[in-house]
C-alpha cells in the first residue's frame, strides 16, 4: 500500500520514546510532519533527526508537529533521543504495520544483495488529517528546509 497526497492519512496508534502512546488522529488541527527513517543511530538517520531537532523552533512557528518513526524498540529510541536532544515523539514500528500502511517497507538493495528495509520518507499531514505532500527516497541534505517550506505553504 502506498499514501498519496489528497488521501486521508491512515491513522494509527503506537508506542513512542518514554513508553506514552501517540494516536496520529489525536493530532488534527495542526500540521503533522510523519517521517520514516531506517535506523537510530545511524549517520544519515542522526543527520536527519538533528535537522529536524534544530528547526523545530521553525516548525513551532506553524504549530507543526515534527514526528519519526522507524522499526526501532521504545528503549532503543530513548537512547537516541537522549543522545541528540530530540524534543519530538519518536514512534517504534516494531512489528512495521505503520510501515506497510505508508508503503515505506521496501526492497532495497545494497552491493547486489536485495534485502527488506524502511525507505527514507516524509508525509506532510494536513490539519484536517490529509496527506498535503509525500518525499520517496529522501535525500537528507536539504530535506528538512524543504519540508518546513512546504509546511508553510499549507
Amino acid at each position: 500500500m502506498s499514501v498519496e497526497a489528497g488521501k486521508k492519512a491512515p491513522d494509527f496508534t503506537a508506542s513512542t520514546d518514554g513508553g506514552k502512546k501517540l494516536k496520529l488522529s489525536d493530532l488534527r488541527g495542526k500540521p503533522v510532519v510523519l517521517y520514516f527513517y531506517p535506523k537510530d543511530d545511524t549517520p544519515g538517520c542522526t543527520t536527519e533527526a538533528c535537522g529536524f531537532r534544530d528547526a523545530l523552533p521553525d516548525f513551532s512557528k506553524v504549530k507543526a508537529q515534527v514526528i519519526g518513526v522507524s522499526k526501532d524498540s521504545v528503549a532503543r529510541h530513548d537512547k537516541f533521543k537522549q543522545k541528540y536532544d530530540l524534543p519530538f515523539p519518536l514512534v517504534s514500528d516494531e512489528d512495521g504495520k505503520i510501515c506497510e500502511k505508508y508503503g515505506t517497507w521496501i526492497e532495497k538493495s545494497l552491493y547486489g544483495r536485495k534485502y527488506m528495509g524502511i525507505e527514507r520518507a516524509t508525509f506532510l499531514i494536513d490539519k484536517t488529517g490529509t496527506v498535503a505532500k509525500v518525499w520517496h527516497k529522501v535525500k537528507v541534505s536539504g530535506h528538512v528546509a524543504e519540508v518546513l517550506e512546504a509546511v508553510k505553504a499549507l
